[in-house]
């Protein structure tokens, strides 16, 4: 090995072993090392009668509040809430980050244009060497928001009752191998099936043909690049999980390349996401390129797969805590269904409205992403504050959806709260587990198809419980907020549904 490859497996063997706090601290001294003085010279200065948010002190120098916020994000900016209120500025590795907590805050990022706070200076380093280069952030905004157009197109109601049959039989079919009883880590396992299951509906059966364990790695490997380490430290860094994600994007697309060829030679055409943006044209009539339509296949998989994978886990154990909420939904399936549970249709997902509630409960409690970030490109009001360009301007799901002042009995699961016509007091912000206004995700509603069909299905399967009363932590080490040790107990159910 070169030194050079050694030098980078030493920090990627460091970042793995480190806690959140301790990645932002290295990441801290490496960003000093290069920038920080050069950032000194340039300082901005306070335009007069400009009245800043409030800014939390600190006694350490550019390394800020990275140790604090770290350990514990959401206690974090809770207390800066109680203390500051709703907007509140700090420091960490160097960069200053303003917070916009609570509904009315939130609404100056949600009715946002890009011109002002822009999407792709935050995010293009994380995604671009995942999806690729000329899809997402790696392109203007107005060029991403016809590729999410296209997207959307695709993701329509009469996809999502051909999807609904697709994921009961992926679900049964995975569950096979476990058994009638035991232990086992959901977390894994509903990843393991998000990625069946989104692969087959959204690329197609070709590309779930393809799917055996070798493919299963490099979108692993793929996977692997939305971390801290990529979040905080340059791309061109010889860390062993970079060459991983680099190597597993190039052997990715050649596969999508060899699907896509096959796709525009033949002479019928499916009815799938893939021919709808081997089909798409931009405004201007120029088709998307293999490597676009590549890119797009990749980032809507990945995109959804974190999200509904750790939704779909932390339902499983809101409902294995409540064994009676559980009976319920078990006995709606029955009601809604019919009382010898014959396959799922679409049209049955809708009626399921304690399953749906407990899904709304569980994304307010348990939402994915902790933060969404813009970078302010143009000063902005708030209230009585102004933020200045070059803050990383941030709401955080979790803290909106959790304020004392909005949401009665904040902390409790209690999916009950979704039959009042107001269950957040009427604040059009204050529930933002898939971002909202012009930020909304296109993939909504395909994730609550695919989590209430893979939940109904377990449902019948299964009867579930803690281990020994074990409600998993969060994990906040991670970019998604997955559960620490997330192992479930399960029953086989004596009544079983029709095949």
């Amino acid at each position: 090995m070169t030194i050079l490859e050694v030098s980078g497996q030493l920090l990627e063997n460091t970042v793995q072993k480190m806690s959140l706090s301790s990645v932002l601290l290295c990441a801290s001294v490496f960003t000093l090392t290069l920038g920080y003085l050069s950032k000194l010279l340039f300082r901005q200065q306070q335009h007069a009668g400009d009245t800043y948010p409030p800014r939390i002190p600190s006694s350490i120098p550019f390394l800020g509040h990275a140790v604090a916020f770290g350990r514990s994000p959401i206690e974090f900016l809770e207390q800066a809430y109680e203390k500051y209120g709703p907007v509140v500025s700090f420091t960490m590795v160097g960069k200053t980050f303003t917070y916009l907590l609570g509904s009315d805050a939130a609404a100056l990022m949600f009715n946002s244009k890009n011109e002002d706070l822009n999407a792709e200076d935050v995010y293009a380093r994380l995604t671009t060497p995942v999806f690729g280069k000329g899809v997402a952030y790696d392109v203007p905004n107005p060029l991403f928001l016809e590729q999410k157009k296209m997207l959307k197109t695709g993701l329509n109601i009469a996809q999502f009752k051909r999807h609904v049959e697709i994921i009961e039989e992926e679900t049964k079919d995975y569950f096979k191998r476990w058994g009638d009883r035991g232990e086992r880590n959901l977390f894994e396992a509903l990843s393991e099936l998000i990625i069946l299951t989104a692969s087959r509906c959204l690329h197609g059966s070709e590309v779930r043909g393809m799917l055996d364990e070798r493919v299963a790695q490099l979108y692993a490997d793929l996977d692997g690049g939305f971390t801290h380490a990529a979040w905080l430290l340059p791309g061109w860094l010889p860390l062993p999980s970079f060459r991983r994600r680099d190597r597993a994007h190039l052997e990715i697309k050649k596969i999508f390349y060899n699907v896509i060829k096959k796709r525009r030679e033949a002479t019928e055409k499916n009815d799938d996401i893939l021919q709808t943006l081997i089909d798409a044209t931009y405004k201007d009539g120029r088709p998307l390129n293999d490597d676009e339509i590549a890119g797009m296949l990749i980032g809507l998989l990945l995109a959804g797969q974190h999200t509904s994978s750790t939704t779909s886990a932390w339902m499983g154990f809101f409902l294995a805590r409540d064994r009676a909420l559980q009976e319920r939904c078990y006995s709606e399936q029955k009601r809604v269904c019919g009382e010898d549970l014959p396959p799922l249709h679409y049209d049955q997902l809708k009626d399921l409205s304690l399953l749906d509630r407990c899904l709304k409960e569980t994304l307010r409690l348990r939402p994915p992403i902790m933060t969404m970030m813009r970078m302010a490109k143009t000063p902005q009001k708030v209230g009585e504050y102004t933020i200045p360009p070059g803050h990383q301007v941030c709401v955080s799901p979790t803290v909106n959806h959790r304020l004392r002042d909005t949401w009665a009995e904040r902390m409790d699961f209690n999916p009950e709260r979704y039959l009042l016509d107001n269950p957040a007091a009427g604040e059009k912000f204050a529930y933002i587990p898939f971002g909202a206004g012009r930020h909304r995700c296109i993939g909504e509603n395909f994730a609550y198809v695919q989590i209430k069909t893979i939940w109904s299905t377990l449902l019948r399967l299964y009867d579930f419980e803690l281990v020994e009363g074990h409600f998993p932590a969060v994990n906040y080490t991670t970019m998604i907020h997955t559960p620490h040790n997330p192992i479930i107990r399960y029953t086989r159910r004596k009544t079983q549904p029709q095949q």
